[in-house]
């Protein structure tokens, strides 16, 4: 099957951009193109106009700022993975974007397509989510700033109204000294080319990584495909923070996200099964970001019986 008949547009600036989203109501946005031309293809979606966003150069950028790095929405996966910004200051990023699909993908795929298609399943949604960013959104009218946790309302449904695009994400570094804090973003996947199963996203900062117990500041928890949006756990947070991480606190961790967790049945995983990953993965992964914060080495992050 092929794309019904459409009228193909590309800007080069936001403003034309924009400006065509205000004259056609019914475009679609072309970012990647790693899900749209799919959807066209077997006409589940029959736009009349395309608006095509690769020659918006403005939009592709990894940059610091004062107490934060912003990235473009037309930055491509394989940026995100390469970045010595992002590693140096938000490795998460860099983390979730090398797991996502194969080299062909990464190479295409791009941070506002991810976020504007909202799969819950999807990795920069829960990475953003857990980093309390800040989404960058302009029309022809106005720019708004957006906190991702606001973003995303339900299974693909967002605060993004037809007339605007996804300029940006703004993510906060100041919580998370990169001396003192550890990022992890872990998945189970059935396969490299699918979604994960139940992926966690965590950061945590301690007091001080020398100390024989570095005790946990902060903590940050969200979970993709564990519910109809990425899902951020404050009680599994809650759980390590003030004290040294123990197995007990990871348990409580465990606990929350399993409690928490309302995932969907699935072809190869269903809600059950995946309630348990959650639980699992978040322990995990809340483990791993304590021992990448500190100079102690755990095996708190070898496999329980959850």
């Amino acid at each position: 099957m092929k794309p019904a008949p459409f009228e193909y547009h590309r800007p080069t600036t936001v403003a034309e951009a924009t400006d065509l989203l205000a004259e056609h109501g019914d475009a679609e946005l072309l970012a990647g193109n790693q899900s749209l031309g799919i959807v066209m293809a077997n006409r589940l979606a029959t736009p009349d106009h395309l608006i095509d966003l690769n020659t918006v150069d403005d939009l592709a950028f990894v940059e610091e700022r004062e107490e934060s790095v912003a990235i473009g929405a037309m930055t491509r996966h394989r940026t995100i993975e390469r970045s010595d910004l992002l590693t140096e200051k938000l490795p998460m990023l860099p983390e979730a974007a090398e797991q996502i699909a194969g080299p062909s993908v990464r190479n295409r795929g791009t941070l506002g397509g991810s976020i504007g298609e909202a799969d819950p399943a999807g990795n920069y949604p829960a990475a953003l989510v857990a980093l309390d960013a800040t989404l960058e959104i302009v029309s022809a009218d106005e720019e708004r700033e957006v906190p991702v946790s606001d973003y995303f309302i339900a299974y693909m449904f967002t605060d993004l109204a037809e007339d605007e695009l996804i300029a940006a994400a703004d993510i906060p570094t100041d919580p998370f000294p990169p001396e003192r804090t550890g990022m992890a973003f872990l998945e189970l996947k059935p396969a490299a080319q699918t979604w994960p199963t139940v992926s966690a996203a965590t950061a945590v900062r301690v007091d001080d990584p020398d100390a024989d117990e570095p005790v946990v500041e902060e903590a940050r928890l969200a979970l993709a495909n564990a519910a109809d949006v990425p899902l951020r756990v404050e009680d599994a947070e809650a759980a390590v923070e003030g004290e040294s991480l123990s197995e007990d606190a990871l348990e409580a961790v465990a606990e929350a996200a399993t409690a928490a967790a309302d995932p969907e049945d699935e072809m190869h995983a269903d809600s059950e099964f995946k309630v348990e990953v959650a639980g699992e993965y978040a322990r995990r992964s809340l483990a791993a970001s304590y021992d990448r914060a500190t100079n102690i080495e755990t095996d708190f992050d070898a496999p329980t019986d959850h």
